[in-house]
C-alpha cells in the first residue's frame, strides 16, 4: 500500500525532517519581522521550527505530512535561490552557484539511503539530478549525520523526496542523539557540580543538559576531596549507602551502583586522571551495545576514553578503563551506571 502512494506522490504520512543552516540562511527564512516563515507555515501547513541560541548553526525543524514537508521545501529552495540570484547582482560572479541544503539524518538510517554499494545514492543523484553527499562522520555528540544536497531548487524538491521515502520504507535504529549545535566558541567549565561558560570576563552558569547529567553523577559518586582516598566500600555497608545515594538522585539508580576509588576534586581546569570499575560478564553487552553502538554513544556524550578489557578465564568480571577530567569520568560512569 505504502509504495502505490509512493507512487502517486501523495505520501500521506507524518515525518519530521531537520536542517542544519548557517546564521545568515536562518535570517533569510524568518525575514523581516517573522513574515517569511509565517508566510511559510501556512502556504505549506507544516509546522516549522527553528531551534533558539546565539550560535553559528541552528536546526530548522520540518514537521508534517509528506505534502506539506515538500511544499516547504519548495519554498525554502527557491528562497535560497532568490538570495543567491540578488547576490549575484552585486558581484562578478558568471556562474550561478547551486543551491545547497543540510539535512541532518539519524547515522542509523544513512546505510538505507547510501545502499548496497553506494547503489542508492547513485540512483538519487541520477534520477534527480541533484548531488548528494553524506558525511562520514557523526556530528559532534550526536547520532546523526550531515546529508548535503546541492542543484536547482527543482532538483533538491525531488531529491528531498526520495529520501522521505527512504526515511519512511527503514525507520531509525535505536535510540538517536540529535545533534544540538554548540555556541560560538564559548568554552565550558565544571566547578563545585555546576557548569559555566565564559562571556567576556564573566563565567555564566550554563543551563545545559550536561550541568544536569553532570550533576546526577557527581551526587551518584561520593567526591573525596583532593589527595584523599577512600577505599572501595565493603560489601555489606554498600546496601545502607546506595539507599542513601538513591534518596539524593532523581532517577532510580539500577542496582549496580559503582563508586569510585579516588576522585581529585574538581577545577576550572582538570588534569586528565584514569579511574577502573569492575562489571560483571554477564552485564557488559548491555554497556558494548550492538556493535560498539552504545559504549561509543558513552564515549561521545561524555568525553572520556573508554577502555574494556579482554575477559580473562576463570573471571566472572571485566575491568573498564576510563580516563579524562573528573566531569568526563563522572559522566561516563553515570551513563555506564544508566544502561
Amino acid at each position: 500500500e505504502m509504495e502505490s502512494k509512493v507512487s502517486e506522490g501523495g505520501l500521506n504520512v507524518t515525518l519530521t525532517i531537520r536542517l542544519l543552516m548557517h546564521g545568515k540562511e536562518v535570517g533569510s527564512i524568518i525575514g523581516k519581522k517573522g513574515e517569511t516563515v509565517k508566510k511559510m507555515r501556512e502556504e505549506s501547513g507544516a509546522r516549522i521550527n527553528i531551534s533558539e541560541g546565539n550560535c553559528p548553526e541552528r536546526i530548522v525543524t520540518i514537521t508534517g505530512p509528506t505534502d506539506a514537508i515538500f511544499k516547504a521545501f519548495a519554498m525554502i529552495a527557491y528562497k535560497f535561490e532568490e538570495d543567491i540570484t540578488n547576490s549575484m547582482s552585486n558581484s562578478t560572479a558568471t556562474s550561478k552557484p547551486p543551491v545547497t541544503l543540510r539535512l541532518v539524518v539519524p547515522a542509523s538510517q544513512c546505510g538505507s539511503l547510501i545502499g548496497k554499494g553506494g547503489s542508492k545514492i547513485k540512483e538519487i543523484r541520477e534520477s534527480t539530478g541533484a548531488q548528494v553527499q553524506v558525511a562520514g562522520d557523526m556530528l559532534p555528540n550526536s547520532t546523526e549525520r550531515a546529508v548535503t544536497i546541492s542543484g536547482t531548487p527543482d532538483a533538491i524538491i525531488q531529491c528531498v523526496k526520495q529520501i522521505c521515502v527512504v526515511m519512511l520504507e527503514s525507520p531509525p535504529k535505536g535510540a538517536t542523539i540529535p545533534y544540538r549545535p554548540k555556541p560560538a566558541s564559548t568554552p565550558v567549565i565544571f566547578a563545585g557540580g555546576q557548569a559555566y561558560t565564559i562571556q567576556g570576563q564573566y563565567a555564566i552558569p550554563h543551563p545545559d543538559q550536561l550541568t544536569k547529567l553532570h550533576q546526577l553523577a557527581m551526587q551518584q559518586t561520593p567526591f573525596t576531596p583532593l589527595g584523599q582516598t577512600t577505599p572501595a566500600f565493603p560489601g555489606r555497608s554498600l546496601g545502607s549507602v546506595a539507599g542513601k545515594q538513591r534518596s539524593s538522585v532523581a532517577l532510580p539508580l539500577p542496582a549496580l551502583t559503582l563508586f569510585p576509588c579516588i576522585c581529585p576534586g574538581l577545577d576550572a581546569s582538570p588534569p586528565a586522571s584514569t579511574h577502573e570499575l569492575t562489571i560483571p560478564n554477564d552485564l557488559i553487552g548491555c554497556i558494548i551495545g550492538r556493535q560498539g553502538t552504545k559504549i561509543n554513544e558513552i564515549r561521545q556524550m561524555s568525553g572520556a576514553q573508554i577502555k574494556i578489557a579482554n575477559a580473562t578465564e576463570g573471571s566472572s568480571e571485566r575491568q573498564i578503563t576510563i580516563t579524562g577530567t573528573p566531569a568526563n569520568i563522572s559522566l561516563a560512569q553515570y551513563l555506564i551506571n544508566a544502561r
